[in-house]
């Protein structure tokens, strides 16, 4: 991927085939996101989502890390507001757990490091393919701040309880091998080999049948939080056996070919 130095911006989106990829792209701060980013990243994934062509996401960062989390000014300042609905981290969490409920699934590249909120914004996605140089932690405990409830959960739900305490509560930096041994990182790989780990998943999740993977998707999403609605479930199952993708499907594996959702 691409990654000239650019001034810093909002997230930039780039669309290719049907590929997208949401690029964070402040690297002099090591993409650390400003309050105005979140707006922006809520937009994006409107777009996204609103595009039938587009098959998978892809989100990235420019530069050495994928990000620094979010800007711990905006959080000082959200904990010192008046309005109380506007609670330190809202707007960030608002965001996160509308990436992980995107339909379309979701691959973190892990360019380099990733700190503080932003270690929830990867977990959010479906995949995450890192560099064997990144490194991560969660530093709220020294901070004093006590993390967002649905960001606990993800941590839980995804990595377990044991490694979810270690994280949050020693406030320790792990490396790249512990990322993966605790199931953090999907793939670990050298930088060079990044782009190649990331096109490889990326090509195999667009070439799936795109309605079966959102419903499957959700079913999962639920299921981790402990909220499946059986009935809407067991409705998609059904209506996808009477649907063209399974007609395509069954008559490219007769025809010993790749199916064209």
């Amino acid at each position: 991927m691409r990654e000239a130095a650019e001034a810093a911006s909002a997230p930039i989106l780039e669309i290719s085939g049907g590929r997208a990829t949401i690029r964070l792209n402040r690297p002099k701060h090591l993409n650390r996101l400003q309050s105005e980013d979140l707006g922006e990243l809520l937009k994006l994934f409107d777009r996204i989502e609103a595009d039938d062509a587009i098959r998978v996401l892809v989100l990235t960062g420019t530069g050495r890390a994928f990000s620094a989390g979010y800007d711990l000014n905006s959080v000082a300042d959200r904990a010192t507001s008046a309005n109380e609905q506007q609670s330190a981290g809202s707007a960030f969490e608002v965001v996160v757990n509308r990436l992980e409920d995107l339909g379309v699934p979701t691959i973190c590249r892990l360019n380099g490091g990733v700190y503080g909120g932003s270690t929830d914004l990867a977990l959010a996605c479906d995949f995450r393919i890192g560099i064997d140089t990144a490194e991560m932690f969660m530093p709220a405990a020294r901070l004093g701040l006590h993390y967002y409830p649905s960001g606990i959960k993800r941590y839980v739900s995804r990595l377990g309880v044991d490694n979810a305490k270690m994280l949050f509560l020693t406030a320790q930096k792990i490396t790249a091998p512990e990322m993966l041994r605790i199931g953090y990182l999907t793939a670990m790989v050298p930088v060079e080999a990044l782009d190649e780990e990331v096109d490889r998943l990326a090509n195999i999740l667009a070439g799936n049948a795109p309605l079966a993977m959102r419903g499957m998707k959700r079913a999962i999403n639920e299921f981790a939080r402990g909220k499946l609605d059986e009935e809407a479930a067991d409705r998609r199952h059904r209506e996808s056996m009477r649907s063209a993708e399974i007609k395509e499907g069954i008559k490219a594996f007769a025809e010993k070919r790749p199916p064209r959702f």
